[in-house]
């Protein structure tokens, strides 16, 4: 997939996503926290890819959809388009000028995302159904971790960087909604 391609999927689902959650309750207020993510880091993509930073543009793009996703699959928001996954195809390679920018950032994602994932609990008690959903936000962002990892030993840097900045995107808006409690490394997350 071209980062173009990710870029107008990407968008075209934010532009028909609306807030679900009802006003005057504290669960609107989380629902916009996450939506204004995605939309910056949408807003952030772009930038970088108009300014020739097309690997901060790949990981920006697929960092937003975490948290777009997790609106979704959560319930806070609705898409009037079917949410796209990023993933259907495997991403266009860089030119070769972009190669040590891209593995240097795809490296270092990689422990970002093993370190954060090793640095939040579950914050509800486990016999509620919110404890469940934190289980899923963190088997997620753990699935793209590996997804990654498998990505990185056959040599697709691209395909990396998106699975662990999508898997980071899903657990920085779980932490942000208030799933999990930040017990190391508060710094890797939005909160």
């Amino acid at each position: 997939m071209k980062i173009t391609d990710c870029q107008i999927l990407f968008s075209a689902t934010l532009s028909t996503t609306r807030i679900t959650a009802p006003e005057n309750t504290h669960i609107i207020r989380i629902a916009e926290l996450v939506l204004e993510m995605a939309r910056a880091y949408e807003s952030d993509g772009i930038t970088f890819y108009l300014s020739g930073d097309p690997v901060n543009a790949l990981a920006c793009f697929h960092y937003g959809f975490g948290w777009l996703h997790f609106g979704l699959s959560s319930g806070l928001f609705a898409a009037s388009a079917t949410p796209v996954c990023p993933f259907q195809e495997p991403h266009e390679h860089l030119q070769a000028v972009y190669s040590s920018k891209l593995e240097e950032k795809t490296f270092r994602y990689a422990n970002l995302l093993d370190t954060a994932l090793s640095s939040v609990k579950c914050a509800p008690d486990p016999a509620t159904t919110s404890y469940g959903f934190a289980k899923r936000i963190h088997c997620i962002a753990h699935v793209y971790a590996g997804r990654g990892n498998d990505y990185l030993k056959s040599g697709s840097l691209e395909d990396a960087l998106a699975c662990f900045s999508y898997g980071h995107g899903w657990l920085d808006a779980g932490v942000t909604a208030g799933f999990f409690l930040i017990i190391a490394e508060r710094d890797l997350f939005t909160v």
